[in-house]
């Protein structure tokens, strides 16, 4: 049976302490946007010396790749120094517990911009772009997402990347719901090849590429205002007649399309799930069982009614559902074994279901208390309801496992 190590607990155990003293305290200020979450992630960076551990890791992969020969594109991916997955799980854990907006922000910097340079750059592009997203010198954003391309990213996308005669190309399109998008340094961007050759725009083939803030033609927008996940910022990408030279496409060579990279980034998000609603689930499980304790009616606590009783034992069963989820997603990465399309989307699907009907049930069982901003689950409610359409909404989950079904 898969279990995290002692030390691995101990880690989470000061992860947890650290959260509680200086992310809690801050979260209504981050929740109303009066500040902003990455001076106190890269406090949270040195606190756990995480900046020297990102490029400790780095520095022993570019050695080895440098002495063997090796390709980047084909390192082993449990050596990247964004991999260490029952750790980062943990760390994911307990930031959800307090902050989910602050979570998410933290992953979409280092674990999706940072890894997909890490993923397909060169060397060169490694060193350059994704080292600083890794140690938190520079925050990333990953950019898939379009107004008209959303369940439909790849099909649909209209972001366009032409050859520009001299080696270089010359990108335009728009990107929205952007994790990081206002303050980010640093963007993959993924856009369609237009050869001119007449090739349908559906059939293109997809690459990314590497921009920064402040390039000619490239803006980002405001915040967007959103239901939830208030602490982590999201926006637009303007393209505009970018021109960027080739070493800014990922891998520098366009010798294959890069959907599937960009797949196995979806799938990541979709499996990476589970912790961040099992974060969500334990805290609203915690709290609403020492409410039902102290909150009494009719002389007696609420937790002795059979339909409080009730909501108690489905938020314990989806915990313990969401951590097997999470231990079987750990034991396939630590054993090398491939999970299959089906299986993440039925892991997300069931998970973030989960997380949004504990955080739910939580603002019912505590009452007109749960509905005020007070008590946290209210904000934890507002944050669970993304899970349910970022990565991929509840319906495509369903479709892609439909799928896998009847052709099986």
């Amino acid at each position: 049976m898969f279990d995290f190590t002692d030390e691995q607990k101990m880690i989470a155990q000061m992860v947890r302490k650290w959260a509680q003293a200086e992310l809690a305290p801050l979260t209504d200020a981050l929740e109303k946007n009066e500040i902003l979450p990455y001076d106190l992630m890269r406090k949270m960076a040195r606190t756990f010396g995480l900046p020297e551990l990102a490029r400790a890791a780095f520095e022993r992969m570019e050695k080895k790749a440098q002495a063997g020969g090796q390709p980047p594109a084909d390192l082993e991916e449990e050596e990247s120094p964004t991999r260490d997955p029952a750790m980062g799980a943990l760390v994911t854990i307990e930031l959800s517990r307090i902050n989910p907006g602050f979570c998410m922000s933290f992953g979409a910097s280092v674990g999706l911009a940072g890894g997909a340079i890490m993923a397909k750059g060169t060397w060169r592009q490694k060193r350059r772009w994704a080292l600083p997203v890794l140690t938190l010198e520079k925050i990333g954003a990953w950019g898939m997402t379009e107004p008209g391309a959303g369940s439909d990213a790849f099909g649909g996308m209209r972001t366009v990347a032409r050859p520009d005669g001299s080696g270089g190309y010359v990108l335009s399109g728009q990107k929205t719901f952007i994790t990081n998008a206002p303050y980010a340094d640093t963007f993959v961007v993924y856009a369609k090849i237009d050869h001119g050759d007449g090739t349908p725009l559906r059939n293109r083939p997809i690459h990314a590429f590497v921009l920064e803030r402040g390039m000619p033609g490239f803006e980002t927008s405001k915040p967007m205002a959103k239901m939830g996940m208030h602490t982590s910022p999201t926006g637009e990408l303007f393209i505009q007649d970018v021109r960027v030279e080739r070493d800014r496409l990922l891998g520098e060579v366009e010798k294959e399309t890069q959907r599937e990279s960009a797949r196995d980034v979806f799938h990541g998000e979709r499996t990476g799930m589970a912790p961040m609603c099992l974060g969500i689930i334990e805290r609203c499980l915690e709290d609403s069982i020492a409410y039902a304790r102290q909150r009494t009616t009719w002389d007696a606590p609420i937790a002795s009614y059979q339909l409080i009783q009730e909501k108690l034992a489905r938020m314990f069963t989806h915990r313990e559902n969401v951590r097997n989820i999470l231990f079987k997603d750990l034991w396939s990465q630590q054993k090398g074994v491939k999970v299959s399309m089906a299986e993440a989307c039925s892991w997300k699907l069931y998970c973030a279901r989960a997380a949004t009907e504990c955080a739910m049930e939580a603002v019912q069982l505590m009452g007109g208390n749960g509905y005020m901003r007070e008590f946290r689950v209210e904000q934890l409610a507002r944050d669970a309801k993304l899970l349910q359409i970022g990565g991929g909404t509840d319906e495509i989950q369903i479709v892609t496992i439909a799928r896998h079904l009847l052709k099986q």
